[in-house]
């Protein structure tokens, strides 16, 4: 296994998350890759895993804190580490070590830049981005916020503990119309592939819906609302983890719609 960093070779592949063959990341429009190519200017670090076939079978981001969508400063920020887990594809790679060694990879290359330590989030239920893992490779709390966790490691005696970013406000029900509103980041495809099935989903009831959409990859968006990535139908959230298909949203829209007219 060697660890690499990213080339433009592999960048439609790390826009996907590794999954290429999957027909669903291409629901999810071109804001990962307009995404990427922005926070590459603002220091953002993508760094590979590839097999002996060549095969690129894990991936793990971080960028300059302060450009994240959390508050702390002389740290990195993981987005996310991710080994590829599917049959399809280059098959499931997990339980091979490969993740460990991407977040060595990372944490090297972090303290080469100086900085005074790195950051993640997690979330304490055994799935994606499991907190507990990170605290088996050193990491402790910093915050927490419900189910999600942010944790991280401190390379020298100067690094101070980041925070969680807190909502500030929720978007308000519309008045005479059902109010969709969705905060978008762009660095997830999970997530834009949820909000373009809602965008979509919109269309269908013509002007009994208002759709609103948030950019908080933009801070002073992110720091006014508090959110990063979010649905919301008028003044609830929607579980958007895992993705929403396109028939459940518009299940969730038709119910609205319905009570509004009542």
């Amino acid at each position: 296994m060697e660890i690499i960093n990213i080339t433009d070779e592999y960048v439609d592949t790390y826009c996907k998350c590794l999954e290429d063959w999957s027909e669903e990341m291409r629901e999810s429009g071109t804001l990962k890759k307009e995404w990427y190519q922005k926070k590459r200017q603002q220091g953002l670090r993508v760094k590979l895993a590839k097999n002996e076939n060549n095969e690129i079978v894990g991936m793990i981001h971080y960028v300059p804190i302060e450009k994240a969508p959390v508050s702390g400063k002389d740290l990195y920020y993981i987005y996310c580490i991710w080994v590829h887990g599917y049959k399809r594809g280059v098959g499931d790679n997990r339980g091979k070590g490969i993740g460990k060694q991407l977040l060595k990879a990372a944490e090297d290359d972090v303290k080469e830049l100086g900085a005074s330590g790195i950051a993640a989030w997690g979330i304490t239920l055994p799935f994606f981005m499991r907190s507990k893992w990170f605290k088996k490779n050193g990491y402790i709390r910093a915050d927490k916020d419900g189910m999600t966790e942010l944790v991280w490691k401190a390379f020298n005696e100067k690094a101070e503990p980041p925070k969680l970013m807190k909502r500030q406000k929720r978007p308000e029900a519309g008045n005479d119309k059902v109010k969709v509103t969705c905060f978008r980041n762009g660095w997830c495809p999970g997530q834009n592939i949820a909000c373009e099935r809602m965008k979509r989903a919109v269309t269908e009831y013509g002007d009994k819906i208002e759709y609103v959409e948030v950019d908080t990859d933009n801070r002073d968006n992110l720091e006014e609302w508090g959110i990063s990535d979010a649905i919301f139908i008028n003044d609830k959230q929607i579980n958007t983890g895992p993705t929403p298909s396109y028939k459940k949203l518009q299940k969730l829209l038709t119910k609205n719609v319905k009570k509004r007219l009542i």
